[in-house]
């Protein structure tokens, strides 16, 4: 079976370490927990082609557009996840940041951006006119909910599909 490292990067307390829970054990901590450095975590999945794919997955610890992202971490990736927290818009504006020095980091790779906490609709502070851009540029966009697991499976499988074809 292939292995691909994948690297979930953004802001702290946008939710990595809970969307990685929940596709790994399928788990929701209601506890806040701090990732320092990172967290690595393993998870074979079945692509819809029919593909066995195993993710490992780096949960690096957050970081702002204004803390430099460890790249030692991400070296050897085949994809990484942004994730960015649809309560807080500062995360998104942090999240292009990263994105680009990543991609400065790793050239051309796949990734996929979670727009994360769904299930706080009450919350939301995202509106299209935010996110457009990103669609504009292309960007593969999933909502997910960590706490309900709403599209966490599908971004996962996606950005694997799109690794199995890099292969």
């Amino acid at each position: 079976m292939k292995a691909r490292k994948i690297c979930m990067i953004g802001d702290f307390a946008v939710g990595k370490t809970s969307l990685v829970s929940r596709f790994v054990s399928s788990t929701f901590g209601e506890r806040y927990l701090t990732t320092v450095g990172v967290k690595i975590d393993t998870r074979a999945i079945e692509l819809p082609s029919g593909d066995p794919l195993k993710l490992v997955l780096w949960d690096i610890a957050g970081k702002s557009a204004f803390a430099r992202i460890d790249t030692s971490y991400l070296r050897d990736a085949s994809g990484y996840l942004v994730v960015i927290d649809g309560t807080r818009p500062a995360t998104l504006d942090n999240a292009i940041e990263l994105q680009a020095t990543v991609e400065q980091q790793l050239g051309g790779v796949p990734f996929g951006v979670l727009l994360n906490k769904t299930d706080l609709q009450g919350q939301w502070a995202l509106s299209d006119d935010l996110v457009d851009p990103l669609n504009a540029r292309g960007w593969s966009i999933t909502p997910t909910s960590a706490l309900s697991g709403d599209g966490v499976e599908q971004a996962f499988k996606d950005l694997g599909s799109q690794l199995v074809h890099e292969l």
